[in-house]
């Protein structure tokens, strides 16, 4: 007999990094949680890959207190020379 576990969902938005490598596949990254990256040759499939793997990150309980406790208020990327 297959247990199927019940989708969690928190209706919170959180943050993540999108890069294109030369490679050509999409690199997403969940800043929030430390080592929480996925990829995908498409961004759909990146972003539904991130999507499981902060799944699986939001079963251990440190994970749902820090997303608990994450409220920004705003959230901008700034990029610089060097």
């Amino acid at each position: 007999m297959n247990i199927i576990k019940p989708k969690l969902s928190y209706g919170r938005r959180l943050p993540l990094l999108v890069e294109k490598g030369e490679d050509n596949f999409y690199v997403v990254e969940c800043p929030l949680f430390e080592g929480c990256y996925s990829q995908g040759k498409t961004l759909d499939e990146a972003l539904h890959n991130i999507r499981e793997v902060i799944g699986i990150i939001l079963e251990e309980k440190i994970a749902r207190e820090i997303l608990k406790n994450y409220n920004p208020e705003e959230i901008s990327l700034h990029t610089i020379a060097v």
